[in-house]
């Protein structure tokens, strides 16, 4: 997936194009109004983060002709620090189609990211997340394994959404810690209690465990299971 990030702020660019690469979207990068503008135009992308406050050509202006003027309907997440109401509402008028106020999580751009280009390629029902057996509704964040409730901690949810999200892709556990941890790293052995207490939660006796673990690597989804340590 495409994305292209319109920001001036070198910092806040940095971040969004490290987060987003680390998260497997081909990123690009304009720093001025007038460069965003070309770049949409000149390229297919799956969204756009767009700064409001630009130099050259404003973010309201850009997204306005974006929309009027070229007809494009690419999804516009608007990232500013103007908190108001009636900016927030301007920033709709002129075709965005969500905002986001400064400072932001990078875990939020993300989600919100994500939601738009779901909505945006007509797959709402990706909130419904399946692999083999293992059903995740997002917007409940209930889980299922054939048929049957699974309760699942917090910290679990989280690593069962992000493998869920990817299935067959390997997730190292720097990976994991970072996504579910944030800065605020676990003791060593944290994310290996947790794997066990989400294959114990999800695997039942007679059922085939999902979640691989490839030693000295991560962990991914897979069809069968091999490894339960």
């Amino acid at each position: 997936m495409k994305v292209l990030i319109v920001e001036d702020d070198t910092s806040i660019a940095a971040n969004l194009y490290d987060y987003l690469e680390a998260g497997g979207y081909e990123v690009d990068v304009a720093s001025t109004g007038n460069a965003g503008l070309q770049m949409a135009l000149a390229d297919s992308w799956d969204a756009i983060l767009l700064d409001l406050s630009l130099p050259g050509m404003d973010g309201l202006t850009l997204c306005r002709r974006l929309r009027e003027e070229a007809g494009r309907d690419t999804p516009v997440l608007m990232l500013t620090a103007r908190d108001a109401l009636d900016d927030k509402l301007e920033g709709f008028v002129h075709g965005a189609d969500d905002y986001l106020v400064k400072p932001f999580s990078l875990k939020e751009v993300g989600a919100r990211l994500g939601a738009l280009i779901r909505r945006y390629r007509g797959q709402v029902a990706a909130m419904d997340l399946r692999f083999a057996d293992v059903r995740l509704d997002l917007s409940t964040m209930a889980v299922e394994r054939a048929g049957r409730p699974v309760k699942l901690p917090p910290k679990c949810l989280q690593l069962l959404r992000i493998l869920m999200q990817s299935p067959g892709r390997t997730f190292s556990r720097a990976e994991l810690e970072s996504e579910v941890w944030g800065e605020e790293l676990p003791e060593s052995d944290t994310l290996r209690t947790h794997v066990y207490t989400l294959r114990r939660a999800l695997c039942e006796p007679g059922e085939a465990d999902v979640i691989e673990t490839l030693h000295g690597v991560g962990y991914r989804l897979m069809a069968t299971g091999h490894d339960t340590k």
